[in-house]
């Protein structure tokens, strides 16, 4: 029986039981595929992280949902950093430190702000967008039990890559949002026909006076039936939104969870001109819930 340091950290929040818990396994890099996602089964979160060494970066992780490994993604991302520094693997350099993390989709760069309060405000920049197909509203909205009238007037659904193709889904308002009922099987034959890993639901205006969108984003068993904050679909919502002219400044801040009692928000940039976005950023704090051994 071997032993791996297990930590749970809940990303895009500044308390406890709150945003969207990640477990994280350190010294993983000795397990194979069918290991690790028997263990993300085990764990049964939106995604669990096992962090390995890298020769190309300060750290390399692979992310795995309960059903299959996921190239990039945010909160893991955001919750790795958080444990690799707060257990020590990781060292603070001054007030602002930038790391890099190795993911199957690449290297990307991950800055840690330190705040006068003591939080660390942990930003990952994501990967140049990619704009790939679109869909219509009369094939993809009834899966999710809603209409095309519920679509944003005059909007386009689409796969928008930073990392993980995931499929853009821009709704009227949120008592829209609110009628969300996922079709299992539709959604299942919509996702093996399509180019996305999982499907992003939002529209503009927070649920908060703090935010500018609010969203929802789902799956089917064995994967969770709805992640509490999405990270790179975040990322891929900021760029589609500026790319269509739907928001008036690249800088905005992003919620999600509420409805699951598990609020979490992101800060949010996209770097470039509407017509050719370089890269989005997307940052948040994250918080220690507990630190364990897992025994497998």
């Amino acid at each position: 029986m071997s032993r791996f340091p297990l930590w749970q950290i809940d990303a895009f929040t500044d308390r406890p039981l709150a945003g969207n818990p990640c477990a994280v396994v350190f010294d993983a890099g000795d397990l194979n595929d069918e290991q690790m996602l028997a263990i993300a089964r085990e764990m049964n979160l939106s995604e669990t992280a096992f962090v390995r060494p890298s020769e190309v970066a300060d750290a390399g992780a692979r992310y795995f949902t309960p059903a299959e490994e996921i190239p990039m993604a945010g909160h893991p991302t955001v919750a790795t950093i958080h444990a690799l520094i707060t257990s020590g693997r990781l060292l603070l350099r001054g007030s602002r430190t930038r790391f890099t993390l190795e993911l199957p989709a690449g290297v990307i760069p991950v800055d840690v702000e330190c705040g006068a309060d003591g939080q660390r405000h942990i930003v990952m920049q994501q990967l140049k967008p990619r704009f790939l197909a679109t869909y219509t509203a009369e094939v993809v909205l009834p899966v999710f039990g809603l209409t095309p009238a519920n679509l944003l007037p005059g909007a386009v659904i689409q796969t928008v890559s930073t990392g993980t193709p995931q499929l853009m889904i821009p709704l009227r308002d949120h008592d829209a949002l609110r009628r969300i009922r996922v079709d299992a099987a539709a959604y299942t034959a919509l996702r093996a026909r399509g180019d996305f890993f999982s499907p992003h639901l939002f529209c503009l205006g927070g649920v908060t006076e703090a935010g500018q969108t609010f969203a929802r984003h789902f799956g089917v068993p064995p994967d969770s039936p709805e992640d509490p904050f999405t990270g790179s679909a975040t990322g891929g919502m900021a760029a589609y939104l500026w790319r269509y002219g739907l928001i008036d400044k690249p800088v905005f801040t992003a919620e999600q969870g509420h409805w699951m009692a598990r609020p979490g928000q992101a800060a949010v940039e996209v770097i470039g001109p509407r017509e050719n976005v370089e890269a989005v950023r997307v940052g948040g704090t994250a918080v220690t819930v507990f630190v364990g051994e897992l025994m497998v």
